[in-house]
C-alpha cells in the first residue's frame, strides 16, 4: 500500500485538464505491461483524458531518460511517468543501468521543469519485480501516476499562484 494511500490522499487526486506521458521499457515487458497497466488505472480513476495520453516504449531503463527529455521538450507534457525493471543479475550492469537510469530521469526533469515521476523498479530478484507490479506490495506503475499527477498539480500551482484579495 502507497503512502497516498494510507494518508487517503489519493482520493483528493484530480487529473483532469493534465496532459500526461509514459516511457516505458520493453526490457522486462512481464513486469513493465503491469507497470503500465497500473499507470492507465491510476491515471483513468482520477480523471485523466487517455486520449491526450502519449506512451512511447523504449528496448530498456537505460533510454528511459533520453526518450522523457525528448518528450519533455516536444509536446511539454504536465508530467512524464517513466516505468522500467532492473532486475539483479550476476554482473555490475545491474548498478551502472539502475543507477544512470535514475541520475537521467533527475536530470531531465530538472533541465526541462516537468516533473518525471519514477517508477522504475530495481529488485533483486523476478519475485520482487512481479510482488511490486501488481503482486503483493501492490503496483508502483499505480503509484508513480499518482506522483505524476501530485506533482502537474503542485506544479500548476506554484506556476500560477491565486490573487489574494
Amino acid at each position: 500500500m502507497s503512502e497516498h494511500t494510507q494518508a487517503g490522499f489519493a482520493d483528493e487526486l484530480n487529473a483532469a485538464g493534465f496532459r500526461f506521458a509514459v516511457v516505458v521499457s520493453r526490457f522486462n515487458s512481464f513486469v513493465t505491461d503491469l507497470l503500465l497497466e497500473g499507470a492507465m488505472v491510476a491515471l483513468k480513476q482520477h480523471g485523466a483524458d487517455v486520449n491526450l495520453l502519449q506512451v512511447v516504449r523504449v528496448p530498456g531503463a537505460w533510454e528511459i531518460p533520453i526518450a522523457a527529455r525528448a518528450i519533455a521538450a516536444a509536446n511539454k507534457p504536465d508530467a512524464i511517468i517513466c516505468l522500467g525493471a532492473v532486475i539483479r543479475g550476476g554482473t555490475p550492469h545491474f548498478d551502472y543501468v539502475a543507477g544512470e537510469a535514475a541520475r537521467g530521469i533527475a536530470d531531465a526533469s530538472a533541465a526541462t521543469g516537468i516533473p518525471m515521476a519514477f517508477g522504475i523498479l530495481t529488485t533483486d530478484t523476478v519475485d520482487q519485480a512481479t510482488d511490486r507490479a501488481g503482486g503483493n506490495d501492490g503496483n508502483k506503475g499505480y503509484d508513480a501516476a499518482l506522483t505524476a499527477i501530485e506533482m502537474a498539480t503542485l506544479m500548476q500551482q506554484i506556476r500560477q499562484p491565486r490573487a489574494h484579495a
